[in-house]
């Protein structure tokens, strides 16, 4: 239909022809000469704007001219134009359906685009509002409740889901990068937007996050970002948001698509805060950073969590015993694959940490090493013993060897004594050297130690079993008689 209404627009020359093939929104100029014929190509344009849009969005200046065939006053008019026409929102679910107002609002928004990315002049207000109205009539919409049932966050932590894709995502990228374009712009003066790019808007976009799509996330996370960075005044209502969504997920759901994109930006955030950490930072940390280690969808976000927690560190060094703590309380007993990334993170906080805090938690922690040090899952095991590896570690148990050494000597022994992988039993037999060769005399007291437990825990194990013999040799003893007990020795 749109091609045969634009084909009905009388020509001036073959140029002409070939212009308005490449493109279906190119008409006359009005400045022409034959006034007549541009005039009632105007009209025929109009026509078929009204024909594939309800006229009721078109407002202004004729939206289907080209940006460079206007005066430069009339540009923001035709800029406002443009955005009226992309108002319309089309079904994608339907393939075949609207074909053709498709590709013209998909050309519009492109011409948009472009137009805000070569430094145009300054938004008006009118302008402002209009390009937010369309971003929210076309962004915006709402999750059904069972939303969150099929995301990738969710549960098992499922890696090999595919990601659900938007059908109409042909627009929404363009969309989602006018807004982004229209953030950063430098024509884009912040004490007329904040009006518009207010805090409903914020938390919409906010809500977004919930996407399944992993592009549209990806987006919302730089648009959000900018966002954070131009508009100081809505800084602490963005922090809140994000906060709200991470309690939700930490005490209600565990389930969220967009907890790795938040967590992302949260990061960056932190990098700012200024010293000393305001008392509500250090709450979020101990309230919602620590807890989301808890969750069985850790490793979908693990990357970003460990980043924010670390950076709250480096800001602030008297912290680290706090995260260890939380660590500690929310340890992984049963699953192997987090245990890792605990320990992992541990490793990234112990190359940070100040003596004194070390101190503080290093028998609990050297505790909870010597079970992993004994884990029967290999890659549990392994991880642990490579944390011998990092200079700045062995620098801390050196300092303290004489409180550390005597936790980890006996795993040490019984891993090297049984353990079933071989690879495990190498970096035990390394640790222990390193162990040796760094207090000799200590080591020596440490095996002399073991070896004295052992002596005991046999006597009580060679007891039991003599106490057990007797008891079943009295019991052997006694007559067999109607509701007595048998006692069945293996």
């Amino acid at each position: 239909m749109w091609k045969q209404i634009l084909n009905k627009i009388p020509r001036k020359h073959q140029k002409s022809d070939r212009d308005q093939t490449r493109n279906p929104n190119l008409v006359p100029n009005l400045s022409s000469p034959s006034s007549g014929r541009a005039n009632a190509a105007n009209s025929v344009a109009k026509r078929a704007s009204a024909a594939v849009f309800p006229s009721s969005v078109i407002a202004g200046i004729e939206p289907l001219l080209a940006f460079k065939d206007v005066p430069s006053s009339e540009k923001m008019n035709l800029f406002i134009s443009k955005l009226s026409l992309c108002c319309v929102v089309f079904d994608f679910n339907d393939p075949g359906k609207n074909v053709q107002e498709k590709e013209l609002k998909r050309a519009t928004l492109l011409e948009l685009l472009d137009f805000v990315s070569q430094n145009p002049p300054k938004f008006s207000e009118p302008a402002v509002l209009a390009s937010c109205k369309m971003c929210s009539i076309n962004l915006f919409r709402v999750f059904p409740p069972n939303y969150r049932s099929s995301n990738t966050s969710s549960g098992e932590n499922d890696n090999d889901d595919e990601p659900t894709f938007d059908p109409a995502w042909s627009h929404l990228q363009i969309v989602y990068d006018f807004l982004l374009k229209l953030v950063t712009s430098t024509s884009l003066e912040a004490k007329v937007a904040k009006k518009y790019i207010n805090h409903s808007f914020i938390l919409k976009i906010i809500d977004l996050f919930e996407s399944e799509d992993p592009r549209e996330r990806d987006c919302l996370k730089a648009i959000l970002h900018r966002i954070y960075g131009k508009f100081m005044i809505h800084r602490p209502f963005i922090r809140k948001c994000m906060s709200n969504v991470f309690y939700r997920f930490v005490f209600e759901t565990e389930k969220h698509n967009g907890i790795a994109e938040l967590l992302e930006i949260f990061g960056s955030v932190i990098t700012g805060f200024a010293l000393p950490l305001k008392e509500e930072h250090k709450i979020f940390l101990w309230r919602a950073l620590i807890p989301m280690h808890k969750a069985k969808s850790l490793g979908v976000y693990f990357q970003q969590l460990s980043f924010c927690v670390t950076q709250f560190i480096e800001k602030e060094p008297k912290l680290a015993s706090t995260v260890i703590d939380g660590l500690l309380k929310y340890w992984p007993i049963t699953n192997s694959q987090k245990e890792v990334m605990f320990l992992s993170e541990v490793e990234e906080i112990l190359e940070v940490i100040n003596m004194a805090e070390f101190q503080r938690v290093m028998v609990p922690l050297f505790l909870r090493f010597k079970q992993c040090i004994n884990s029967c899952h290999f890659q549990v095991a392994e991880r642990a013993l490579f944390l011998w590896n990092n200079d700045q570690i062995v620098n801390l148990i050196a300092h303290n060897r004489q409180i550390i050494l005597p936790i980890i000597f006996p795993a040490l022994e019984v891993n090297a004594q049984n353990h079933w992988n071989h690879a495990v039993l190498n970096l035990t037999l390394n640790v222990r050297k390193m162990i040796s060769e760094m207090d000799e005399a200590l080591f020596l007291a440490c095996i002399s130690s073991y070896q004295k437990e052992q002596e005991k825990s046999n006597l009580i194990v060679e007891k039991r079993k003599q106490v057990w013999e007797r008891l079943e040799n009295a019991a052997s003893l006694q007559p067999i008689t109607e509701n007595t007990a048998v006692l069945v020795t293996q």
